[in-house]
């Protein structure tokens, strides 16, 4: 998690929002992302799915499987559903869906536990891990005068 909020600084440099992203397999870092749709004009551009496009091409297959996903931020539905269909074992993240609103951003308040639910999914969920720490990054980008949300 660290590495993921590491990114949100690189990101935040170069104009970007608040989100980072890592996936780990067997306990190593395969990849680290951060959220670029600001820059790139890509709405699909979320540090999870940058992160899950890194990972597959570093270890050149499209499934996952074995790998985790550590993340800033609860995903959205894209990201849970890419993350779901990459055949991830798990995510875990740090902040929540109300954070990311405190900060302005227009989240679908559908919770990744929800849509678990709702898709039988399989993989693994653990919510709130360094939450103050993902969190603290994510309101020191809201005191910035430049910030952008989309």
């Amino acid at each position: 998690m660290k590495s993921a909020i590491a990114a949100i600084w690189e990101g935040v440099r170069k104009g970007n929002s608040p989100f980072g992203a890592a996936i780990v397999k067997n306990g190593k870092l395969v990849a680290v992302a951060h959220n670029t749709v600001l820059a790139s004009h890509d709405p699909s551009a979320h540090a999870e799915v940058n992160v899950l496009r890194a990972a597959a091409k570093k270890l050149g297959t499209h499934d996952l499987k074995g790998c985790v996903v550590y993340s800033t931020c609860e995903p959205c539905p894209m990201c849970f559903s890419a993350i779901h269909w990459a055949n991830c074992d798990g995510i875990i993240y740090g902040a929540g869906i109300a954070d990311a609103k405190k900060c302005g951003f227009r989240e679908l308040e559908i919770s990744c536990a929800r849509m678990k639910k709702l898709g039988k999914a399989k993989l693994f969920l653990v919510p709130g891990f360094m939450k103050k720490e993902c969190a603290q990054a994510m309101n020191e980008w809201k005191k910035r005068k430049n910030r952008k949300t989309y």
